[in-house]
């Protein structure tokens, strides 16, 4: 299968994996390359802006198709260690820096437990004010 048909059909599963969770958020941005969720800002994120409105929605998860691969951003995993701890090493390879993970090829399993993944990381941001 050639790459561009292969991370059409990763973006695709990706994009399902975050639009289960979109009730409740905004999504900001549906495109053929791009998939974003945002959520009203919360107060935890007003304080760490110093008490400053910056803006009234914040990217919650995105999805998007990049040159060499299919990224998810999941914000919600940004500093919980225990969400992070409780990954899987086959995940957990696929990680870039501390809210990214890089798709070139499609791994059901793994995309089941992102799944789980993304369900908690969106109750945790909520739960620690992030957004409302």
């Amino acid at each position: 299968m050639h790459p561009g048909s292969e991370f059409k059909v990763v973006f695709g599963r990706l994009r399902g994996i975050l639009k289960m969770q979109a009730r409740t958020l905004v999504v900001s941005e549906d495109t053929d390359t791009r998939y974003c969720l945002e959520g009203m800002v919360g107060p935890a994120t007003l304080r760490a802006w110093g008490g400053k409105m910056k803006r009234g929605m914040l990217p919650v998860a995105w999805v998007e198709i990049g040159k060499s691969d299919v990224s998810f951003h999941l914000m919600g995993i940004y500093g919980d260690s225990k969400l992070r701890a409780g990954m899987s090493k086959e995940l957990k390879k696929r990680m870039q820096g501390k809210t990214c993970f890089n798709f070139t090829s499609g791994d059901e399993a793994i995309f089941v437990e992102l799944e789980e993944l993304t369900a908690r990381g969106f109750r945790a941001f909520k739960r620690a004010g992030f957004i409302q």
